[in-house]
This record gives C-alpha cells, sequence and structure tokens, in this order.
C-alpha cells in the first residue's frame, strides 16, 4: 500500500519547509495538503484539497494515510480576535486529531511552542497547553509533539519586529547554555526535518520534543 501524508498548514513558516521534504522523500508516494486556497506548486505526488476547516469532517474520507502533520496556527497581529484565534490554534488540530484516530491515521505529528502550558496565565501558552492535552486524550498510537523556540527562516510576510528580535537572538544564543540551551533560535527547515524522520520510526507512544532536542532529532 502506498505511503500517504497529510499535511495542514503547509503555506506556512515550518509547512511550507516540510511540505518540500515530504515531495522530495522516497518514503511518501503521495501528499495531502490541506490548504484553504491552493498553493502555486505542482507535484506528481501533491494533491491539494481545499477545505473550509470548520466543516472538517466533510473531508474525512479523503484523510488517510500513515501520518498527519499539523502545522497549523497564526498570530496575534493576522488573528486578533482571540475566539478565532482558538478555532486555528486549538480547535482545528484537536479535530483533525479525532479524525486520524477514526481513520487509523498510525501517526500525528502536532507543531505547538516553547512554554506550552495549560495553567499559563498568559494567552497563548495556556492555549498551546490546552491544545496539547485536548490531542493527547484522542488516543492516537503515535503522537509527536514539537515544541520549538523562536523561530528562523524566510517568512512570506514582512515583520520588521521580528527580523529585530532574530537579530538580538543571534547575539543572545551563545549565552544560552545548559538548561537554557532549550530557549535558542532554531531554523524552521530544522524542526520540519525532524518532523519527518519521526514519522519515519515505528515505535509508538507519546513524545514530546523540547526545541533543543528537535535539533538532536533533525
Amino acid at each position: 500500500m502506498p505511503n500517504k501524508a497529510v499535511i495542514a498548514g503547509a503555506s506556512g513558516l515550518i509547512g511550507s519547509h516540510l511540505l518540500d521534504i515530504l515531495l522530495q522523500s522516497d518514503y511518501y508516494d503521495e501528499v495531502l495538503a490541506l490548504v484553504r486556497k491552493e498553493l502555486p506548486l505542482s507535484s506528481k505526488k501533491l494533491v491539494q484539497l481545499v477545505v473550509d476547516f470548520d466543516k472538517l469532517d466533510e473531508y474525512k474520507a479523503a484523510i488517510t494515510g500513515h501520518a498527519i502533520f499539523c502545522c497549523l496556527g497564526s498570530t496575534q497581529k493576522k488573528t486578533p480576535d482571540r475566539v478565532v484565534y482558538r478555532k486555528i490554534d486549538h480547535d482545528y488540530p484537536l479535530h483533525l486529531a479525532q479524525i486520524a484516530k477514526a481513520n487509523e491515521i498510525r501517526h500525528y505529528h502536532l507543531v505547538s511552542s516553547i512554554g506550552a502550558d495549560p495553567n499559563a496565565s498568559n494567552f497563548y501558552p495556556k492555549l498551546k497547553g490546552e491544545t496539547e492535552e485536548a490531542i493527547k486524550q484522542v488516543g492516537i498510537k503515535c503522537l509527536h509533539i514539537y515544541e520549538p523556540s523562536f523561530l528562523s527562516g524566510e517568512r512570506k510576510e514582512s515583520r520588521p519586529k521580528e527580523r529585530f528580535a532574530l537579530g538580538l537572538m543571534k547575539l543572545i544564543d551563545p549565552l544560552l547554555i545548559g538548561n537554557l540551551k532549550k530557549y535558542r533560535s532554531i531554523p524552521a527547515e530544522t524542526v520540519a526535518r525532524a518532523m519527518y524522520k519521526q514519522s519515519l520510526k515505528t515505535e509508538e507512544g507519546l513524545f514530546v520534543h523540547s526545541s533543543d532536542r528537535i535539533k538532536l532529532l533533525a
């Protein structure tokens, strides 16, 4: 049976790198990208399915395969409405996990964030933590959660503040040693490569990867 990967969030910083890796992979024969609008990309392996993420059950029959890679996410600048933000960062990933369970998809790979904590007082880490906990309860055979620190890489949109922060991180990173290593910035491509490599493994269970660990896995 052909190996099929499903990816959601393929237009994002990590997702775009991961999509390239999946399309070049000898392991995956088909890559199904769940998109809001078609990407300007073509490949014999690539199938693009334009979906309404509020109605994921309508596409359930197509969401099958070996692994789902969930790279969905937003920013407070792009999505100031916290209700909508929660749908993107919590509801959609959870719904995909539930479909994965129902369709017996063995692997689920979730991009979360460093500091994710359901008990946090800050909205962003609290939401990420709640998403992690909800997906853990679904009961997927092989669940990988990635908690990267500040992401580096070329984004499609201009983010001057982020470019400044990245420049600052280049100065700070060497000072972060020992237990602080996990706070060093990390290339988005490194996260994507780690996700791909872990999807090739056969171990079952729950795996939560801190930012410093992700670098070792890539």
